[in-house]
């Protein structure tokens, strides 16, 4: 074995060697016994030193047991950390975040308040205490404000919801004026639009209308300020109050024409949140189906949640282009838990954008196609309903598998508005409509109709206008028809369908016309 160590060290086997604070051991010649005394014997001098300065060390360590931790910065956990060095790490991190979380929570406390002990009353009942840490919602979240007039404005933002259902909030609109430094106070008038629908957060709709014209004199401008008051809710013993900046108009910037002249579009479509994994050639279909039948003075309003993939982006491009399609980047909104990705905020913010910019606006999905049924035209229907600030549309539901068999091997080059032919005609069931509405007539909006709005709404439209809902269909990215069918009807899990061609007679009329405005740019799109 000494045979073996001594070739080690030479080197013959390409393995280190010994240590080089103790010598090499003198040659042992009985045995591994004599090789490790030896050993010990040459590093004595090293050995003394280290186990006393282990000595020390624990004595110290006993030592700061009995220290009174008010004297003392140092910890025994402290003196550990300390010996590994990766433990340093680890501590110093905690600590960093204990002490930001400390002052985090002083921060987040109401002024003037602190943490409170239990307390033992004179009757001898133990009165226990509630310290209040942090926030659970915020109280407003702002989204946009706009100018509706000389004197009114609104406020698109989200609220929490338990402080709007339970408590007693309320606004106060002030215009400060930058021409004549002049303030005006006004209180604001809460809606909530969306129905109960909320989650963690629900939409809120602020009417600021002053009692005279602010911001229009001289050269104009000013800042919408307004100031959120929870008055009382989360806490009944505070009332904070959250003063916000909404709107800032430079000097100048104030264009009163705007609400007196004729609007720029005669048709405007405010779409919902779009989100998820959407099929590229059904959004071309659906714009191209659309841009025609809206016609030149029409204008879209596409919100993308998450849904507007490079793909769809390729589709939306050539009509972004032609100024057809404004694009509105909304995912930040998704740190909000608001129902279905917020699309209340969303068409309420669409509404009071664009609510002087178009004649009608129109709200839909994109999965469903509005129809004018007979010879009609969409401008002699909306003109035979211009008495109305709203009217609602009726649905027709479509299958969004079945189609006939002579699509079949032909079917992946169809659209899916000429393939999907058979339609839902189930009856006693109560089918959501979608709706369209003056948008100077309307103060607030929902998903499927308003009720905020001045004028009368109709619902009876149903031999004049309607559309086709392809549920299913949008986010489906494979082909859709999966049942051939060679029949005019068929019943399919209970629910009677049959066969409708409108769509599909429509739609080489739609490639047409998508051919003359964009070319063959789109012709490779995939499902």
């Amino acid at each position: 074995m000494v045979k073996d160590l001594r070739d080690r060290k030479d080197g013959e086997n390409g393995i280190g060697s010994y240590d080089n604070h103790c010598p090499p051991p003198p040659p042992a010649s009985k045995g591994d016994k004599k090789l490790l005394v030896g050993l010990i014997w040459n590093c004595a001098l090293e050995l003394k030193f280290l186990i006393t300065a282990l000595l020390i060390l624990c004595s110290f360590a006993t030592l700061l047991q009995f220290v009174p931790a008010a004297r003392l910065s140092l910890s025994p956990s402290s003196l550990r950390s300390c010996i590994s060095p990766s433990s340093t790490i680890t501590f110093a991190n905690t600590a960093a975040q204990s002490n930001f979380s400390l002052s985090a929570a002083d921060t987040l406390l109401p002024p003037s308040v602190h943490p409170r002990a239990d307390q033992v009353l004179p009757n001898g009942a133990l009165r226990r205490a509630f310290n209040p840490y942090g926030s659970a919602a915020y109280n407003f979240i702002l989204m946009s404000a706009y100018r509706g007039g000389a004197d009114t404005f609104a406020v698109m933002g989200l609220s929490s919801k338990p402080l709007q259902v339970f408590g007693r909030p309320n606004y106060t609109c002030i215009y400060e004026s930058s021409t004549d430094n002049a303030t005006a106070f006004v209180p604001g008038v809460k809606i909530l639009p969306d129905w109960g629908y909320g989650r963690v957060y629900t939409v809120v709709v602020v009417n600021c209308t002053f009692p005279h014209p602010v911001g229009v004199s001289g050269t104009g401008g000013g800042r919408l300020i307004l100031d959120a008051v929870t008055n009382g809710g989360g806490d009944r013993d505070l009332n904070l109050t959250d003063t916000i900046e909404a709107l800032v108009e430079p000097p100048g910037s104030v264009d009163l024409s705007l609400f007196s002249s004729p609007p720029k579009y005669e048709y405007l479509y405010c779409g919902s949140s779009l989100y998820g994994d959407l099929s590229p050639q059904r959004v071309r279909e659906w714009m191209a189906y659309h841009a025609r039948l809206f016609g030149g003075r029409a204008h879209f309003v596409i919100h993308d949640a998450g849904g507007v993939h490079p793909e769809v982006m390729e589709v939306l491009r050539p009509w972004m282009e032609l100024g057809y399609v404004s694009l509105h980047d909304i995912r930040e909104q998704e740190r909000f838990d608001g129902y279905y990705h917020n699309q209340f905020l969303i068409v309420n913010d669409c509404l009071h954008r664009y609510r002087f910019m178009t004649k009608w606006m129109f709200f839909f999905d994109v999965d469903e196609y509005i129809y004018v049924p007979g010879r009609s035209s969409l401008r002699s229907v909306m003109d035979s309903l211009k008495e109305y600030s709203q009217f609602t549309i009726e649905q027709l539901p479509m299958s969004n598998q079945l189609c006939l068999t002579e699509d079949a091997g032909k079917a992946p080059k169809k659209w899916g508005l000429e393939k999907l032919v058979y339609r839902d005609v189930k009856r006693g069931i109560r089918r959501d409509r979608k709706y369209a509405v003056q948008p100077r007539d309307v103060f607030a909006t929902g998903v499927h109709m308003s009720q905020n709005l001045q004028g009368k709404t109709t619902h009876k439209t149903d031999r004049r206008i309607k559309y086709f809902h392809y549920h299913g269909t949008i986010a489906w990215r494979r082909e859709p028809c999966r049942q051939l069918i060679n029949d005019t009807s068929i019943t399919v899990d209970g629910t009677p369908y049959v066969l409708d061609t409108t769509m599909r007679v429509a739609a080489p009329l739609v490639k047409r016309f998508e051919l003359n405005m964009i070319g063959q740019s789109l012709t490779t799109t995939h499902q």
